[in-house]
């Protein structure tokens, strides 16, 4: 059968990210790599799913109520008037309607702008549709955007960009003077914007998502896509969404139905009830709320945790779920080799940062680093802070402590 595989098939290799979860669960190891929390769901949005299931509501299914819901919250959060009934197509998870997006829009030999780094799906989505990626670099280590290389990336050829803010793996959020130059550049050559939502709730330090569909003239040509996944800690759910103009909603819905019909029919009726939380939900999903830990202090133990055996994080996670952290400096290990040995020595998994970098491979600092999911229990946390601590107490493996001879 291996000869006939299609050439896009053979280009494809398993991700990493999930081939470290598998790892993680026949090692018996602690799993910081995966961006899927591990900790339950509210309560209110299961007994929703498991009420729906009781229900009978178990066939193909489209619940317009979401589209209502997610227009409103639109209007309310961006200031942005959405049709309900014309420009949202609900899919299965955040991924269907990025790649439903992508082929409704993208023709073989179109260019795509991306940043860089950037998570891994972007590209394969774009290869399928027989786009060219082009990669923009963020500059480290306060991943900043160089308008005039951007704006030098533009071509006649140039269909989209995407922009994915809250940005995984840095944890960036792009500031209200990056989008007015990402959408300059859209509004010049007439492109489309296609943007990846999914932390759009989970930032930290008073900052605040802002979608670069409000700004003048980009509601009209900006794609947005995002999911209940993250917000809720359903990433296993499958249910997002894209919200567009009427004919391009009308093509990823088309697309949708083809691939895969319809999203979970219980689960979408669980939307509704996450859709409608309160406002104080979302809220402490970023601070201290009723004596959980919550994102932002995980993100600071995590932070606190790896400064403590020597790596640099010299950016401060804005938004999202990860940190992505430099090796220490003396540490003369790449970053796939640390991840090996982390593993090894410690038990913890987390991600090589190398995978998220697709430009200029000569650039030393593209194996320099390492992506840690902190969306995790307490006691995930404090078990890898153990981890960590045995290691340092037992001067283990000097490569992975940075210690000097």
């Amino acid at each position: 059968m291996e000869g006939k595989l299609s050439s896009v098939a053979k280009n494809f290799t398993p991700s990493p990210i999930q081939e470290l979860s598998q790892l993680a669960q026949r090692c018996n190891a602690i799993n910081l790599a995966e961006g899927f929390p591990d900790f339950p769901a509210p309560p209110c949005i299961k007994e929703a799913a498991v009420s729906a299931i009781n229900n009978d509501f178990n066939q193909y299914r489209h619940v317009q109520g979401i589209c209502d819901q997610l227009a409103l919250k639109m209007k309310k959060t961006h200031g942005l008037d959405v049709n309900p009934l014309t420009d949202i197509a609900i899919c299965c998870g955040q991924s269907e309607a990025f790649a439903a997006a992508i082929f409704s829009i993208i023709n073989q030999g179109d260019e795509v702008l991306l940043f860089d780094p950037c998570y891994e799906t972007y590209e394969a989505c774009i290869t399928l549709a027989g786009g060219i990626p082009v990669y923009v670099a963020l500059e480290p280590p306060q991943w900043t955007l160089d308008p005039e290389k951007l704006m030098r990336s533009f071509t006649s050829r140039t269909k989209a960009i995407v922009l994915n803010s809250p940005h995984n793996p840095t944890g960036k959020v792009f500031s209200r003077d990056e989008l007015e130059i990402i959408a300059e550049g859209c509004r010049r050559w007439d492109c489309v914007a296609i943007t990846d939502e999914v932390y759009e709730y989970i930032t930290y330090d008073n900052q605040k998502h802002e979608t670069i569909a409000k700004l003048p003239g980009m509601q009209e040509r900006t794609i947005i896509t995002s999911s209940l996944s993250k917000t809720f800690s359903v990433t296993g759910w499958r249910i997002g969404w894209a919200i567009a103009p009427a004919s391009a909603a009308s093509a990823i819905q088309n697309i949708h139905i083809r691939i895969t019909d319809s999203a979970p029919a219980p689960f979408q009726e669980a939307a509704l009830t996450a859709l409608r939380s309160p406002i104080e939900y979302f809220e402490t999903l970023r601070g201290v709320g009723s004596g959980r830990m919550e994102y932002e202090l995980k993100r600071d133990f995590c932070m606190k945790l790896l400064g403590s055996v020597g790596f640099r994080i010299q950016f401060k996670p804005q938004g999202s779920l990860f940190l992505f952290a430099e090796l220490p400096k003396d540490c003369l290990l790449s970053d796939v080799e640390y991840v090996e040995e982390l593993i090894k020595q410690a038990g913890v998994v987390v991600v090589p940062g190398r995978g998220f970098f697709h430009g200029n491979g000569s650039c030393k600092y593209q194996k320099r680093y390492i992506r840690v999911a902190f969306c995790k229990s307490e006691a995930t946390l404090n078990a890898a802070a153990q981890k960590f601590g045995e290691l340092i107490n037992a001067k283990a493996c000097p490569k992975i402590l940075n210690k000097r001879k």
